[in-house]
């Protein structure tokens, strides 16, 4: 009597825990899939960010060529993995003036969802170096 009175009272809630794990399933794929593509975008971003401090670093060297920079932004990208896609297209860029140089990286992040993109442009800027009077 006592066995048959446990089986009636907990066969109410029978079930439950499948039901409940097909309804927060989709959002806990959606979180995961959320927090690695943020991953995946903070990595693009340190990136870019990285070959532009780089191609600043070329290009303020006293007397350094033009296009130093975008050459070691470039070399920079290629050895660093694929983190940060379509860089290619327009390429890493050096403004420098007398005083100054400015480079900027830009491309999209790798992406967990065919089709989303996530645009990453990062810039760095630098003194030139040069010869001054004291």
């Amino acid at each position: 009597m006592v066995a048959a009175r446990r089986l009636t009272a907990g066969g109410l809630d029978r079930g439950a825990n499948p039901v409940e794990l097909a309804v927060l399933l989709p959002v806990i794929l959606v979180l995961l899939f959320a927090s690695i593509q943020t991953a995946a975008w903070f990595v693009a971003r340190a990136s870019a960010l990285n070959a532009a401090q780089s191609a600043v670093n070329a290009q303020r060297l006293h007397q350094a060529p033009p296009g130093a920079g975008e050459a070691r932004a470039t070399r920079f990208l290629r050895a660093a993995g694929g983190w940060l896609v379509g860089w290619e297209d327009p390429g890493p860029s050096c403004q420098t003036t007398t005083t100054e140089v400015t480079c900027t990286v830009g491309g999209r992040s790798l992406s967990v969802v065919p089709g989303v993109s996530f645009p990453v442009r990062q810039t760095a800027h630098g003194t030139v170096e040069r010869w001054t009077t004291p």
